[in-house]
């Protein structure tokens, strides 16, 4: 299902601020399922240095980035995450994106909502031109959400997640200065 987002039809997501409270949504996101393309799931050690983080990114200047709850409306309902950060890639610093959303609301477009908000909040953060994401190669279903919110395709690259595990991804790259 792909959304349609027009004054008609607004998202049927929000994103809000990552906070201390979303510690327990990190835990349900690192179920195997959601892990299958990211290495597995992390430690519970690895989880409270990774809560930090999006605590402390949250927290900085919109600009280094951000990480968010996903919230399904009306319901209010916390389906996932999403979130930019700065990065260097090829040289060039550029935003990264990556998300997650809980099994029971997979398929349903979210991802690509959330996707397309998370877009509108780096194009407005203004600090650099591109925003990319590398799904595995193998994952279908992060690649179509690349593909719907209007990304270009790159091809595919070696890449490391976590830091020593060789995957092969695709570099998908969105023009935050190109018109809306």
């Amino acid at each position: 299902m792909d959304n349609d987002t027009s004054p008609e039809h607004p998202s049927p997501v929000r994103l809000d601020a990552w906070s201390e409270e979303d510690a327990d949504l990190l835990r349900a996101l690192n179920a195997p399922a959601s892990m299958e393309y990211l290495g597995g799931p992390e430690t519970e050690e690895q989880l409270v240095k990774r809560h930090r983080r999006y605590v402390d990114l949250s927290a900085a200047d919109a600009g280094a980035g951000r990480m968010f709850r996903i919230v399904l409306l009306p319901e209010e309902a916390v389906v996932g995450s999403i979130g930019y950060w700065t990065q260097t890639w090829e040289g060039e610093p550029v935003y990264e994106t990556g998300w997650s959303v809980l099994p029971g609301f997979q398929g349903r477009g979210l991802a690509t909502s959330a996707t397309r908000a998370v877009v509108e909040e780096a194009r407005a953060a203004g600090l650099h031109r591109h925003l990319h994401a590398f799904p595995s190669a193998d994952n279908a279903a992060s690649n179509a959400v690349c593909r719907k919110a209007g990304f270009e395709l790159l091809g595919e690259r070696d890449f490391e997640y976590p830091p020593g595990r060789p995957m092969r991804c695709n570099d998908w790259r969105f023009d935050l200065r190109a018109p809306a």
